[in-house]
């Protein structure tokens, strides 16, 4: 099959990288042409929010999909029109891409997720909005961009003059994430679910653990809000559907990605099958895989340290090479800057505990610097 991947980034990258080992031809749509993609793809440079570069990417490709949601959705939908399959649909991406209408999907869909107001922008402001509140742009967020909190009428001299939802403060235990493969004879399967521990400063995904520490009713309640959301968007795809646990043992969806999804990436080698694995069986409607988990797995981000931009030095790794069952990942980017995500660390370990353990120990070994 002729595969095209719109985007060529790291999540691409990976995703060919599994895919070698089949027999397609991976194409990818990508304004830089040294992505991490491009020298393992039939490489296109292009701008995927360009309706005419997708359109004519698409073109006579099986099947198109996307490693990142800000695409051109309509050029999607025109391709669909052209019968070349999208997977996930245009119309899911559209969705998703836009948080307006991804929260109006949830409410509609009695999916449970935070209270929330739209705006237009600072005039559109409502005068009975309490804070603190969570402000989601509309389009555009990504690696929390687009994302702030306003806790007071201080903060407000901070706040996006754009499209935007307004979204009650959820007090958080926990931050979760489930990935849920549909293919399209209708087979769901999805991946144990994971915890994640963010870095506060950079509100990016630091560490992430697998199996979550969680009891059966937060199961249960991951479980029936899956169900939801894969009735209701109506299309294959893999999907990263984001979760709080409040304190009061609540469950609400934060956001979902329509897409392979950092919150997977210990699946590569803590789980029976990868995320990038089951994304392939999805684009080729074959069955899903087996996602049983082998042992306590974790990851590490690998992002660019403070005060550090330009050609890339990976420190420490060495030293990380020497630990047992430790699995590093380099995107191929070469050039790092502060928070830029480089690479990752999976780890397996038989303990919760031996595995946070692993994970600090291994944090402290390795900084990604400039040259």
């Amino acid at each position: 099959m002729k595969i095209g991947i719109l985007g060529g980034g790291q999540l691409g990258r990976m995703f060919i990288q599994n895919a070698l080992k089949y027999d397609d031809e991976i194409y990818i749509l990508d304004p830089s042409a040294d992505c991490p993609s491009a020298g393992i793809s039939i490489f296109t440079k292009g701008d995927f929010n360009n309706y005419d570069d997708v359109l004519a990417f698409g073109a006579g490709k099986d099947v198109v999909s996307i490693e990142i949601e800000h695409v051109n959705a309509e050029a999607l939908a025109e391709l669909e029109r052209r019968g070349v399959k999208v997977i996930p649909s245009a119309q899911s991406i559209a969705t998703i891409q836009q948080k307006i209408l991804q929260k109006e999907f949830y409410k509609k869909h009695e999916i449970p997720s935070p209270a929330f107001q739209t705006v237009q922008g600072k005039e559109d402001f409502p005068s009975e909005r309490n804070f603190p509140f969570v402000q989601k742009l509309n389009t555009g967020g990504y690696d929390g961009k687009g994302v702030q909190v306003i806790k007071n009428e201080v903060d407000m001299i901070e706040f996006w003059d754009a499209p935007s939802v307004l979204e009650d403060l959820v007090d958080i235990d926990k931050e979760l994430s489930v990935i849920v493969a549909i293919n399209e004879s209708g087979e769901t399967e999805t991946f144990p679910i994971t915890e994640m521990v963010a870095d506060p400063e950079l509100n990016l995904l630091d560490f992430n653990i697998c199996p979550s520490d969680i009891d059966q009713d937060t199961r249960d309640q991951i479980s029936a809000i899956v169900n939801k959301f894969s009735k209701a968007i109506n299309s294959p795809g893999l999907f990263a559907i984001e979760l709080f646990l409040d304190t009061q043992g609540k469950v609400w969806v934060n956001e979902t990605a329509p897409r392979l999804h950092n919150s997977g990436h210990q699946s590569q080698e803590g789980n029976a099958n990868s995320q990038f694995e089951q994304m392939y069986r999805v684009l080729k409607n074959l069955p899903l895989a087996d996602t049983e988990i082998h042992a306590y797995s974790g990851m590490l981000n690998l992002v660019g340290e403070a005060g550090h931009s330009g050609p890339v030095e990976y420190q420490g790794l060495t030293q990380v090479m020497q630990e047992p069952e430790t699995y590093i990942h380099l995107y191929g980017k070469t050039e790092t800057r502060p928070g830029r995500k480089m690479g990752h660390i999976n780890i397996l370990a038989n303990s919760r505990e031996e595995l946070l353990e692993r994970l600090q120990a291994v944090k402290k070994m390795v900084k990604v610097v400039s040259r």
